[in-house]
């Protein structure tokens, strides 16, 4: 499997590129194509994980039919066949970690949902007893489940670190209505995500969708990637103890691994060793095959 840090090296221009993911406008849809880089504190690595973009672009595969009865999402299609010559071309390449989407003038707030309190959320309650305004019942220890998952929706920063907010600003950035039914497909999508994936060892701790608004039809949709490790906590349920950070199968481990250099959490980030860069694609191609039963080596 060849390493992709960017489209660039296969020739091809997108019309923008994300921390992971390049983008590309095929006039009446999007084709979006998940490198293997890999972003810690918003800051985009020079180290790309081989693999990262296929198991994010086939886990989102496996979700997106898994929670299809939920709410209608994005995809028109997973792959490269009937694209332009430029993507064929490189179908070895491309081929699993691309997808071909509807256009959707996104929603600018992150759900966050959260059924187990853990990172920033463990942080925030430390000192307020809350989460996002959020109240919740004192003497919570770090990684405990809450008694309901919330949502905890945060801006999205085009620049800089998204910033957590309270239900209340979401409804005033997107309006009142839609703000009450992202919040309610996103905490049930989750609780669906969250009952299977049990089934499977797995603790989903906490997760965060993207939303947007079809072009063609008005219709709010799910857009973007579906419950993978860069998007969510994923816990192993035999390991798990209550009262302190829990072993995990997501980009935890690479976050942890550069605070613990001293670093600054600005570009540029510290070089990650081999045995790091191994390490998590075994995680990431670990928590796929957990969570699908199937194998992508």
């Amino acid at each position: 499997m060849e390493v992709l840090k960017t489209t660039e090296e296969l020739g091809l221009k997108p019309i923008k590129k994300g921390k992971v993911r390049d983008i590309f406008d095929l006039v009446d849809k999007l084709v979006i194509v998940t490198t293997d880089r890999i972003s810690v504190f918003d800051v985009v690595l020079d180290d790309p994980i081989p693999y990262k973009g296929v198991v994010l672009t086939q886990l989102t595969k496996f979700w997106a039919e898994f929670l299809k009865d939920v709410i209608e999402n994005h995809i028109i299609q997973f792959g490269v066949d009937g694209l332009p010559e430029e993507f064929l071309k490189h179908k070895d390449v491309l081929q699993q970690r691309t997808m071909v989407v509807k256009k959707a003038k996104v929603l600018p707030i992150e759900c966050i949902v959260r059924g187990y309190l853990s990172g920033s959320g463990w942080k925030e309650y430390q000192k307020t007893q809350s989460v996002c305004g959020i109240k919740l019942p004192p003497g919570l220890r770090e990684s405990e489940k809450l008694p309901e998952p919330i949502f905890t929706p945060s801006t999205k920063a085009e620049v800089g670190h998204d910033e957590n907010i309270t239900f209340e600003k979401a409804a005033e950035i997107i309006g009142k209505d839609k703000a009450e039914f992202i919040k309610q497909k996103s905490i049930e999508l989750y609780k669906k995500a969250s009952d299977y994936a049990e089934t499977r060892g797995i603790i989903i701790a906490d997760t965060k969708f993207e939303f947007g608004v079809d072009e063609k039809t008005g219709n709010i949709i799910l857009i973007d990637e579906i419950l993978t490790p860069d998007s969510s906590r994923f816990w192993p349920k035999d390991k798990y103890e209550v009262g302190k950070p829990q072993p995990s199968f997501d980009k935890q481990y690479v976050r942890d691994y550069t605070e613990s250099t001293g670093w600054n959490k600005t570009y540029p980030g510290p070089r990650l060793p081999q045995e790091v860069i191994r390490n998590t694609t075994e995680k990431y191609l670990d928590i796929y095959k957990l969570l699908t039963g199937k194998s992508l080596v």
